[in-house]
């Protein structure tokens, strides 16, 4: 059981740290990413190179790959325990995973995938902030948290035009928007837990951003860093 969990764990991990900003800007434009701007390998900061359909891809994939990551955790569940993931029901083959393990599984997913792209293996452990692989993660988990985090980060971004502080409140406070939505489905401690991981390790990784936010030095986007 523990090895079961080890392997999603991993396959999490390996999926969130695929570096898409850094592998776009290598491969298109010729130059490392982390050269430009903040130093990031982020969405934002691709878009500081001038290459807006890059940026927009990076944001895509980067979503995307914390969805596969949570896809990949709930695929090997059902493998892991074929048993007690399925029964027949009439002509159909109904998939049934105990309520505890999809718990623990979903919350591997989420915590390592973001791990991942914060610290990627491929890049000495020097990744992004983890604001688009979390969308993509918790959009698999917790659909109607992510619209209403969204929107935040929109009102926000349309207001002061800080990415930053959009992303740092709207990470704020998705936790309690899901635990409030989910508390009678889905959402169980361990759940909540990663959660709240994911949420204190974005705005750690914000923390250069909040120190010129108190300071007054945070660029807007679209000037110069």
């Amino acid at each position: 059981m523990t090895l079961n969990y080890a392997i999603i764990a991993a396959v999490a991990y390996l999926l969130g740290s695929i570096p898409f900003g850094y592998l776009l800007v290598r491969v298109f434009l010729k130059q490392d990413v982390r050269s430009l701007g903040s130093g990031n390998i982020g969405a934002t900061n691709v878009a500081r190179s001038g290459a807006k359909k890059l940026a927009i891809l990076t944001l895509f994939l980067d979503a995307a790959k914390g969805y596969a990551a949570v896809f990949a955790a709930r695929y090997l569940l059902r493998v892991f325990h074929p048993a007690e993931a399925s029964y027949q029901q009439g002509n159909q083959i109904v998939h049934v995973i105990t309520f505890p393990d999809l718990s623990l599984a979903l919350a591997l997913a989420a915590a390592f995938a973001i791990l991942g792209h914060v610290f990627p293996v491929w890049l000495k452990f020097k990744g992004g902030k983890g604001v688009a692989t979390g969308l993509g993660v918790f959009l698999a988990i917790a659909p109607k948290a992510v619209g209403i985090a969204v929107a935040i980060f929109l009102l926000l971004f349309a207001a002061f035009r800080y990415v930053s502080l959009a992303s740092i409140v709207a990470a704020t406070l998705f936790p309690l928007i899901a635990i409030l939505l989910y508390r009678t489905t889905i959402m169980t401690r361990t759940l909540a837990a990663a959660m709240w991981f994911v949420s204190i390790v974005i705005v750690l990784k914000h923390s250069a951003n909040i120190e010129r936010l108190l300071a007054r030095t945070e660029p807007r986007f679209g000037k110069e860093v």
